[in-house]
């Protein structure tokens, strides 16, 4: 028999190829047929996925050019199931990211010395959530669904720690965040002379539906449902953060602090995120607070210059809101976030979710009110096997009462550990740091690590929008390679 299969017998590399080729051709075959977005989106990304393992920072550019701003708008464009359903294709990228990280620490062990304990309990996070949904188990939709919601982006944290980022292509992803937060303006206008007018024509057909919150940028936003317009808004606060904390320290001259300046915050005036008037001044007192005692008076006019934007970003929001006179408005605002009226068309707001988590859990079921219910538990628009059972009610509201109803109180407390060490992470670099910009991005991180956590209490997008957890994980990521910059700095002036 050997005559008639000599290049089996050889084990000729080519047959071999040929041979495993061949149920991967009949698979991609088959995605293609289907005409399903979901799956094609599935097998391209596997396909870019395996080429590009040997090149994580083409993953990276990838990730960031369709997360921020093509997923986002497509909504606006083509069918809104299609357009969700294709952005399943850059989570896969992202966990493909995730595993070149964690590759480079297993062959690396030398890494170790270098990494942020912030990166441990983010790693810690990770493997305790996996843990507790599959102790938790019940069914791999909800268990794969909730895996891919909370850590589609989280590859941004262990690859920019790990791997060797070198200075010169770091510097190309901050300049190209601030082409992303340059994009944001002349979409919110478009959107606000083209989608806004439309909404308003068929807004009595969706009755919980606000017109103006397709004011949203590249962040998300769809024709008839909501949009991510508080999630671009936090965007530009913290990148005004970031040009804040570098005019601080010197280094950004003042046409380019004007500039940046403008294109941070005129998007602001355009929607209608009140939360804005909140996390505008936040950002500014963490980012000046050393300078209350130092240097009061020079304090004293930014902070009246933030105040006076905040005053007039407010007065800018009631003015969009025809249908309601001021005072309703305010009391309508405080009545759907602190007391007993729900939110939009739920039945809990912002603070009776985390009060209804409080006495279902504690009383009915203790250990998961510790350990919670596995990831994708209470996620409404999945019914979750949590979720079915309080339908309308909204307990994934926002993210705190997600994370303590699939996670429990153990894993809300292990997501606050990451933003207090990687605050403290941060902290030491501007102690110890004698570059500028090191100092400066420090600051500004600390300030966005502000805005997360009172953004884990505001909107859930931190544990599903693509958009914003890339927000996310990236600062968290580059504090870390920042971190290990400075590490390596120290030791080689040794």
């Amino acid at each position: 028999m050997n005559h008639l299969f000599p290049v089996a017998n050889r084990a000729n590399p080519t047959f071999i190829i040929l041979i495993l080729s061949i149920p991967f051709a009949l698979f991609f075959g088959l995605m293609a047929v289907t005409a399903n977005p979901l799956l094609i989106s599935f097998a391209v990304a596997l396909i870019l996925g395996f080429a590009l393992l040997a090149k994580p920072d083409w993953i990276i550019w990838i990730i960031l050019t369709l997360g921020l701003l093509t997923i986002g708008i497509l909504p606006l464009f083509i069918h809104e199931g299609f357009a969700a359903r294709s952005a399943w294709g850059v989570s896969i990228l992202g966990f493909f990211l995730m595993c070149v990280g964690f590759f480079k620490i297993l062959s690396t062990p030398s890494i170790q010395k270098e990494t942020p304990a912030f990166i441990w309990i983010a790693l810690l996070f990770f493997i305790y959530a996996i843990t507790v949904s599959l102790t938790n188990w019940h069914s791999s939709g909800e268990f794969f669904g909730g895996v891919k919601r909370y850590f589609q982006m989280w590859g941004f944290i262990f690859a920019l720690c790990w791997l060797s980022l070198d200075e010169q292509k770091i510097q190309r992803w901050r300049v190209y965040m601030l082409c992303i937060t340059a994009m944001q303006l002349p979409l919110a206008i478009y959107q606000l002379i083209t989608w806004v007018p439309f909404r308003e024509s068929i807004k009595s057909a969706y009755p919980n539906m606000v017109p103006i919150d397709v004011v949203a940028g590249t962040f998300g936003s769809s024709i008839t449902g909501g949009g991510a317009s508080a999630e671009m808004a936090t965007f530009l606060i913290i990148i005004l953060g970031f040009v804040l904390a570098r005019r601080m320290e010197k280094i950004l001259p003042n046409k380019y602090f004007i500039l940046l300046l403008f294109i941070s915050m005129a998007p602001l005036f355009l929607g209608e995120t009140k939360a804005v008037l909140f996390m505008l001044p936040l950002m500014f007192m963490v980012l000046y607070r050393h300078k209350i005692m130092s240097q009061f008076r020079y304090w004293l006019l930014s902070f009246t210059m933030i105040m006076l934007i905040t005053i007039a970003a407010g007065y800018t929001y009631l003015s969009v809101m025809p249908e309601k006179n001021r005072e309703a408005l305010i009391s309508d605002t405080i009545e759907y976030n602190f007391l007993d009226k729900g939110y939009g068309g739920y039945y809990l707001n912002r603070t009776t979710a985390i009060t209804f988590w409080a006495q279902k859990q504690q009383v009915g079921n203790p250990i998961a009110f510790i350990f919670g219910n596995g990831l994708g538990a209470s996620h409404s628009a999945t019914q979750g096997h949590i979720a079915v059972h309080y339908p309308g009610y909204g307990i994934d509201l926002t993210a705190v009462p997600t994370l303590l109803w699939d996670l429990g109180l153990a894993g809300f407390l292990l997501f606050l550990a990451i933003l207090i060490s990687a605050w403290r992470c941060a902290s030491r670099l501007i102690r110890e740091s004698s570059s500028a910009i090191v100092r400066a991005d420090a600051k500004a991180i600390q300030a966005a690590l502000t805005l997360f956590a009172f953004y884990l209490f505001y909107r859930i997008g931190i544990l599903e929008l693509l958009s914003f957890q890339i927000v996310f994980t990236l600062l968290l990521g580059y504090l870390a390679w920042l971190y290990r910059q400075h590490l390596q700095t120290a030791s080689d002036n040794v």
